[in-house]
């Protein structure tokens, strides 16, 4: 994974967007095109909206851009 990758999807105010809804998933998509889920068995009470801070879903980002990277070296 790109650490630039990661902090160019997060910098600046950018946002996300809800995507859908799959398979116990809801994925985002950032302002720079990168699609990722969030388990849904993970938010708890919380309230996840349409549009957001990018940098509130830093953790879900570098998780999936981590699971890339090992894929394409595996």
């Amino acid at each position: 994974m790109s650490n630039e990758t990661l902090k160019d999807a997060v910098r600046d105010g950018k946002k996300v967007c809800f995507v859908k809804y799959f398979d116990g998933d809801l994925w985002y998509r950032t302002e720079n095109d990168i699609t990722f889920p969030v388990p849904v068995k993970e938010i708890g009470s919380a309230t996840f909206l349409a549009e957001d801070k990018a940098l509130l879903f830093m953790r879900y980002i570098r998780k999936h851009l981590d699971s890339l990277s090992e894929t394409s070296q595996g």
